[in-house]
Formats: C-alpha cells, structure tokens, sequence
C-alpha cells in the first residue's frame, strides 16, 4: 500500500527547492558570478557605485562634525588628500590587476600561496562581511532617521528607529529573495537626484554663510580659542581624521562592478585594456566628486548647525545637511531631500548585499570550505538577513554607535589593498613604487589601528565574523575531504598508449612516492608489490605518481603525461590531494576502457591521526584507506567500483 504525501511534506519539499534554486535573475546583476553581456558606460557605472559611495553624505558630515567639532573642516581635508593621493592610485592599480572584478582580495590570495594566503584570504573575507553588513545596518538606520525626523512624520513614528530599520533590512531581504536584477539605470537616477539635491542644499547654504560672514567669524573664534597654534591644529586634526574614515567608503566596490564597464572595442578577455582605463575614470571621477561634497558639506554644516544638534537624539544627528535643507530651504524641498536620501541609502543596502552574494560563494566553495547549500542565494541572504537584525537590535539602530564598525571594514580591506600594491611593486623590483606605496599603507595602517583603539566595537564585530567564517570553513574542509576533488582530467598521448597497451588485459596501477626516479626505484617497487600482492610476473604494471601542487587548493584540473624510464612506464600528474586524485584518474580509467583498475598501495606506519592532519593540511597522509573511502562515497555500487589492495 502506497502511503500518500501530506500536505505538510509536499510544501517542506517545494520549499526547500525554492530555497536552493538559482534564480537566474542573480547571475544578471553587477554583482554577477558570470560575465555580463551588457556593458555600460564608465559614468553610469560609476552611479552604481556611487550608491554606496555617494550615501554616506547622508551621516558623514555629522559624524564628522560630533568627532573633530570644529576642525572638521581641516580633518575633512586631510580626509580628501588620503583619498586623491592614497586611495585613489591604489586602486587604480588593483583595477589594472583585476579587470573582471575580483578585487584586492584575490591580488593577495595570487601574491601569497599555500595555506598562508588562505586563512589571509579568510580574515578578510570577515572584514568583507563587516563592512557589507554594517552598511546594510547603517545605512537602513540612516534611512530610519531621515524618516523619524521629518517634521511632517515625526510626531507619531518617534521612538521607532529599531522597528523601522528591521522593517528596512526586511524589504531588503524580500527584494533578494524574488531576485536582483541588474538596476544601473535606477542607480543613475537616484545619484543624479541626490548629487543635484545636496549641490542646491550646499549651495544655498554658502550663499547664507556668503551674506552673514558673523557664521565665518563665530567658527574661527571656536577653532583658535580651542588651537591658537596652526601646527597644533593641522596635528590634532591628523590625529583626529580616522574617526572620518567613512568617507573612504567605495573604492572596493568600485573594482567589484568592473565587469559592468564598457571598454574599447580591441579588448580582450586576456588584455581589456579599454576597460581598465574607463574605470580609472570612473574612480577617478568618484573620488574628485566625493572630495569635493565632503569638504563642502563639513563646511557649511559645522558654520551652521548648533553643536548639540549633532549628539545623539538632535535633530541633526546622522541627518546633518537634511537639517540644513529643512532650515534653509523649507519643509517641502527638505521632504524631497529626505526621500531621495532615504531611497539612496535603502539602495546601499542592496548593493552591500549583492556584494556579499558575489565574494562569499566566489572564494569559499573553491576553498572547500562552505557547504553545499553556500552556491545558493536564496540561503546565504536569509543568513545575512538574520545577522543585519541582530546588529541592528544590538545597536539599537544607531547610525553613530555603528560608524566605527563600518569605518574599520572599510579601512581594513583598503590597508589590504595598499599593501598588496606594495607586495606587487617590491617584487617587480620598483624602488620607488615600493616606497611611495609603502608609505600609504603605513598611514592607511596606522588609520585603522586608531580607528580600533577609539571605537573596539568594529573590531569585536569583525572578530566574530572571522571566527565564524574560519571555524565553519575548516569544518567543512574536513566535512568535504573525501570528495573526488577534481573538475577535469586531461591526458596526453604517451599515457593514452599506456593505457591502451593495459586495456588487453588487467589493468593494474602502482602507486609510487617518486623520489630518485630511476630504474632501480621501479625495479624495487615492482619487486614488493608483486610479492605482496601475487602478481603473475607474465602480467604488466602502471606506475601511477601524484605529486603535491598546492595542498591549500581544493578542486583543481588534472593533467597526466606518459614518462618511460627503461622497461617502466609511468603515469604523472600533479594535485592538491594525493588519495582523491588517485581515486579520480581511477574511475576515469573505468569509465574510458570498460575495466576496473587494479590499484596496488603499501601500508602506511605510524600515527593515524597525523596521518590524518597530514592529509586535511598536506593532502597526503594514509592514502589506500583514504583513497578507498573516496571510491566508495563517489560509487556507492561495489560492483563497478575499482579494486584497491593494500600490500606488507
């Protein structure tokens, strides 16, 4: 009798393969795990960027402002000269190492091999998911505060920042979950709406300052009461610009959309030339735009906002020139500038996001460090979902108390940039490029580790992050060990003619750690293992060696060659993982000839679990049973799984 599904099983199932398919509409956005088809022009590019960019306008100028008080106008400076003469020629070299995209990230993960450059890899990848995080966060807390200050609003919806900004993250969630479509023409719309919106805030606000210089005057009283020496000032104010390093934002993503750009039409995939200068366009472009609205903004709003309307629960906290554009402008022009910040910031969010869905599953499942269900989307945003609540909840949807969490992501992956430049010039052997470059990272090192003695919060954030993302990676390495482990195998003709001579008969592998290589090796070897294993001397053998490429790597191609030495013929390859590319070339074997291979180990002495740590860290260790283990989960049938024996 055939038992019928419930209702209950039957939605449980729909479910779940709702929740790991993927919608083909991610593969289209700017964040793409493809190659785009549609390219773009550098500038409508550049808006995509720069909603992420261009946002943080929103609570930049007051969080300046509660920081550096009167000398914001001068720490601001230095801000904007870290940016034209630091960032800026950072990662226009980063653009020209990673045309399709891959970011600072993967120069470092090319300059620093083996395992070394993979925990690196990892670390980042938590300061990655702190900065994205804490911009989806902050920035629908920003949005929160432009909405519960609004005067036309904020009668009945005060006291509900938490709630509105889960409801923010939450929209933003559902926008991911029905699929992200690639969205450059809203971008430039809304870039061109807030640009325009704070150049005519900003404007008019200098035509008041212009006409009322007493604001000019009350500033100056401020600042050199406070710092009658100017070497003082431009000191303090040193010490005081990384609590700005908001403002930095953007440079990373600007390499991230790289794919998106239009380039010439003699590009190539190897060399887009074309492209990799339009995008230093477009940074070039973003940066001198940014610089010149952060040191314009931190002007006006420091001439004339009051000081207490910048501490928490003012009317200008997190909202300085939207204060300003209320006061000087009116409530309705203030209404429209709340909205088209409200719609910028909302939409940071969703690039932050398609951010995180494009890095996490482009590093980790190549790794082997994340499990199946990490090259879905639909998981991986219910993931970051849950933990945008959970930072919102603890911070209680403060712009200001999650500032110094952004400000360190950001400055941690930009020192990472800078000193995978400097890695880059020293090898090439450029004394003055290594100077030059090593001296931005200094200051950018120095910047992020002020930025964490002032405010540990983004430190702790990201720690958790690390240590969560390093603890799952691991256990899934080891979770996913006995995988086959290998994307392709290709063979040349001298091993497809041994493999042809074997076919006539039993096809019978050797496995051999090469060492000398010589005639006496593989007459030694051939000697043991036909004793131990009863071999009929009439019967011919292959020798089959791997040898050890990057242990660190986890999938990788795999290329046998013909080697005779004497009467001996030898297969060769190189792998990640000796037992689990045995066990592949095996099968490969299987399936080409219609045979099942004969595969001759000797026993391996010693310890089993350094045996083991040998093979999670080294890809070595006791390789019959590993290799055995291995054939055995990729052919549950043992009939037509190859034969393994174990000789000594």
């Amino acid at each position: 009798m055939v038992r019928p599904v419930s209702p209950t099983g039957q939605y449980r199932r729909k479910f779940i393969h709702w929740l790991l398919q993927e919608d083909q509409q991610q593969k289209e956005g700017p964040y793409s795990k493809e190659e785009p088809h549609r390219k773009h022009p550098w500038w409508q590019v550049m808006c995509l960027t720069g909603v992420d960019y261009f946002s943080t306008l929103g609570y930049q100028p007051g969080i300046a402002a509660l920081a550096a008080g009167a000398l914001s106008p001068i720490a601001t400076l230095i801000l904007v000269l870290l940016t034209l003469f630091g960032a800026l020629p950072i990662y226009q070299r980063v653009a020209g190492k990673s045309p399709h995209g891959e970011g600072s990230i993967a120069m470092l993960e090319h300059l620093l091999p083996w395992w070394q450059g993979k925990i690196f890899v990892l670390c980042l990848l938590g300061f990655v998911a702190t900065d994205f995080i804490i911009t989806i966060t902050l920035s629908a807390a920003d949005a929160t505060a432009h909405i519960v200050e609004n005067p036309l609003v904020s009668s009945f919806l005060s006291g509900q920042q938490v709630s509105i900004t889960l409801i923010l993250v939450a929209l933003l969630g559902a926008v991911f979950l029905k699929g992200f479509k690639e969205a450059i023409g809203i971008a430039v719309f809304l870039v061109s709406a807030y640009l325009l919106l704070n150049l005519i805030t900003i404007g008019v606000c200098a035509y008041y300052i212009l006409y009322h210089p007493a604001t000019i005057v009350n500033w100056q009283t401020a600042l050199f009461t406070s710092y009658p020496n100017p070497l003082t000032t431009i000191g303090v104010a040193a010490l005081l610009f990384p609590k700005l390093a908001l403002g930095l934002s953007g440079f990373e993503t600007g390499v991230v959309v790289m794919p998106l750009v239009k380039g010439s039409s003699s590009d190539t995939e190897e060399q887009p030339k074309g492209r990799i200068r339009n995008t230093r366009k477009l940074l070039t472009a973003a940066a001198v735009i940014m610089s010149f609205f952060l040191l314009a903004s931190s002007f006006v709003t420091i001439l004339l906002i009051p000081a207490p309307e910048f501490q928490t629960g003012g009317k200008a906290s997190g909202r300085a020139l939207a204060y300003l554009a209320h006061q000087y402008l009116g409530n309705g022009f203030g209404t429209l500038y709340d909205i088209s910040t409200i719609a910028i910031l909302w939409f940071a969010g969703a690039s932050a996001m398609a951010g995180l869905l494009n890095v996490v599953p482009r590093y980790l499942p190549r790794y082997g460090m994340a499990p199946g269900w990490a090259r879905a989307t639909r998981p991986l945003v219910l993931v970051y979902i849950a933990i945008a609540f959970i930072v919102t909840i603890l911070f209680r949807a403060n712009v200001e108390a999650q500032g110094g969490a952004y400000a360190t992501g950001v400055l941690v992956l930009m020192s990472s940039a800078a000193f995978a430049v400097t890695l880059l010039a020293y090898r090439r052997r450029s004394q003055r490029g290594t100077i030059s470059f090593g001296i931005i990272t200094l200051v950018f090192l120095y910047t992020t580790v002020t930025n964490i003695i002032e405010r540990p919060e983004g430190i702790r954030i990201a720690a958790l992050f690390i240590g969560a993302i390093i603890a799952t990676s691991l256990f899934s390495r080891v979770w996913r060990s006995t995988e086959l482990r290998v994307e392709q195998i290709e063979i040349d003709e001298t091993a497809q003619r041994f493999l042809a001579q074997e076919s006539q008969g039993i096809i019978r592998i050797i496995a051999n750690r090469l060492n000398e290589g010589d005639v006496n090796e593989y007459f030694l070897k051939e000697k043991e293992v036909r004793e131990d294993n009863h071999i009929p001397p009439m019967d011919s053998i292959l020798f089959l060696e791997i040898q050890i490429s990057d242990a660190s790597e986890f999938a990788n191609i795999i290329r046998i060659r013909g080697v005779q030495v004497g009467d001996y013929r030898i297969l060769r390859t190189q792998s990640a993982a000796v037992p689990n590319a045995i066990a592949a070339i095996l099968l490969y074997i299987r399936d080409q000839k219609g045979k099942l291979p004969h595969a001759y180990f000797g026993w391996a002495e010693g310890n089993p679990i350094q045996y083991l740590l040998r093979f999670i860290l080294f890809g070595e260790g006791d390789i019959a049973v590993v290799t055995r283990e291995v054939l055995r989960k990729a052919e549950p049938n043992p009939e037509q799984r190859p034969a393994v024996h174990v000789g000594g």
